[in-house]
């Protein structure tokens, strides 16, 4: 596992990032929860992928010019298969006018709402690897409502690392909705803090969002730093 971690590693290396198809594969190795993805690079492909993940879709550009998709206009959610190719040649468009590389677009069946997380590293220079999880939106953006562990972690810094949050209720169910699957977090952690403390090429890691459900959870976002 860790040897074809390596492999996709090497791709990023000299542009300092990984391309979302790859962050998502290097999270794949590690047993992290990925949504099915097809890569596609012609009109037809779409077509053809959108219908084997079934619709709607989600679509995102692929290029090594691209950081930041959203910023660009490179991402399109709850697409159906009657848009799918007028999207598909506005990412183009968009490639070509802004001059980006153009590696195709990742397609990915569009996510149910759940309760989204985030899961992060980042390699400190005297601490080595710090994880941090936190509850998406206004929790993390407004509140700082996150949890910090240096990495490596075992299950119960995991544990504890979802318990201490002040929004934690919202995991274990209130008014009236479903508690989600805290397991399936806690294990996303372990494998996480596993992968960043095996990889020393990882500078930061940003999973947001990975949302949890009643059973099991979903990484929907995928950021490498090297």
């Amino acid at each position: 596992m860790v040897a074809m971690s390596k492999e996709i590693l090497a791709r990023g290396m000299e542009r300092g990032w990984l391309l979302e198809p790859e962050a998502k594969e290097l999270c794949r190795l590690y047993g992290l929860p990925v949504a099915e993805w097809r890569v596609v690079k012609t009109r037809d492909e779409a077509q053809a992928a959108g219908t084997a993940l079934g619709y709607p879709v989600v679509m995102k550009i692929v290029s090594p010019d691209v950081i930041h998709k959203s910023d660009v206009g490179g991402v399109a959610l709850n697409v159906e298969e009657g848009s799918l190719k007028e999207v598909f040649e506005r990412m183009e468009r968009v490639a070509e006018e802004k001059g980006f590389s153009f590696e195709g677009i990742l397609l990915e069946k569009m996510a149910p709402p759940g309760v989204e997380t985030i899961i992060g590293a980042k390699r400190d220079p005297q601490f080595g690897p710090v994880l941090m999880f936190g509850l998406g939106g206004i929790f993390v953006e407004v509140f700082k409502d996150v949890s910090f562990r240096v990495a490596p972690i075992e299950r119960q810094d995991a544990e504890e690392m979802v318990a201490e949050l002040k929004a934690y209720p919202l995991l274990k169910g209130v008014r009236g909705r479903r508690p989600s699957d805290v397991g399936s977090i806690v294990e996303a952690l372990l494998r996480v803090s596993n992968m960043v403390t095996e990889l020393e090429e990882i500078r930061e890691l940003d999973l947001n969002p990975v949302v949890a459900y009643e059973k099991g959870c979903r990484i929907l976002d995928a950021r490498v730093i090297l």
